[in-house]
């Protein structure tokens, strides 16, 4: 049985080194009557070489979780760190050096550029910065991706399962410290998606990358290390060695309402007598 969420901080007991880290992480919108706060004072470690599954009903707070861990969203209070470094203190300029050096980035809407080709693409984000790519590397996740023979072609020109392995390419190319990727299966079908997984589980066990992954999918969430859930902006769970028919239980328990208490009279109910 699990330990209230009161009595146990469940984002917190990394098996690793730590890639990135958040406490007392607070995330409102709106002020005064209208205020919703999206996460509340959420305390979370993310372990360097896992793949970690976020998950929680519409309106938990997963998708702000991850763009407040990425840099992609400003907190309201509370500390996040990348590594070593604090990344709620950075300015703009240096928040965006920091995303795109050390973070890669997955969507569910690829974010392919289409007058460039997949090579072209996948090297994208290094060729802005100005860094030349490690060969051997980029070669690597190439056909770690199965990639080799579709370079040349530009996104039109592939299937969707093709375009997200250029954009999960894309975020291995530089070899960041950190792989966030939101929802990446999401508007493939069951083939695709499952083929997507599978790259990213190999880019953690093969690779050696970090993954965090915001889904609503149990299976999904079936090929991660850890899954960790919330519920109203908090952590209230989390899952180790996860299987998709384990976590679709423990959604259904935890999207399942408050049973309703029922009043009786003494000595009613059971046909039981003093």
């Amino acid at each position: 049985m699990s330990t209230p969420a009161t009595a146990h901080t469940y984002g917190s007991e990394p098996a690793a080194p730590v890639a990135a880290r958040a406490r007392g992480l607070t995330k409102a919108y709106g002020s005064g009557e209208t205020t919703v706060l999206a996460l509340d004072a959420v305390d979370v470690d993310i372990a360097r070489g896992v793949f970690t599954a976020v998950m929680g009903p519409s309106g938990s707070g997963k998708s702000t979780l991850m763009h407040c861990l990425a840099g992609l969203d400003t907190v309201s209070a509370g500390q996040v760190w990348v590594g070593d470094t604090e990344i709620t203190g950075l300015r703009d300029r240096e928040l965006t050096r920091l995303r795109r050096d050390r973070i890669g980035f997955m969507f569910q809407s690829f974010n392919l550029l289409p007058t460039l080709t997949a090579a072209e693409n996948i090297t994208l984000p290094m060729d802005i910065a100005g860094r030349t790519p490690d060969p051997a590397w980029v070669d690597r996740v190439i056909d770690a991706l199965g990639l080799r023979d579709r370079l040349g072609h530009r996104p039109a020109q592939l299937s969707g399962g093709q375009q997200q392995r250029v954009a999960c390419a894309r975020a291995l190319a530089s070899r960041p410290e950190l792989i966030f990727a939101d929802e990446p299966t999401g508007n493939l079908d069951s083939r695709a998606g499952a083929e997507v997984l599978s790259f990213l589980r190999e880019a953690v066990d093969a690779l050696g990358q970090t993954v965090v992954m915001v889904t609503h999918d149990p299976g999904a969430a079936g090929h991660a290390d850890l899954v960790l859930f919330l519920g109203d902006g908090r952590i209230v769970d989390r899952m180790e060695r996860p299987t998709a028919a384990a976590v679709l239980e423990r959604m259904r328990l935890l999207s399942a309402p408050p049973a309703k208490t029922v009043r009786r009279a003494p000595g009613d109910g059971d046909g039981m007598r003093p």
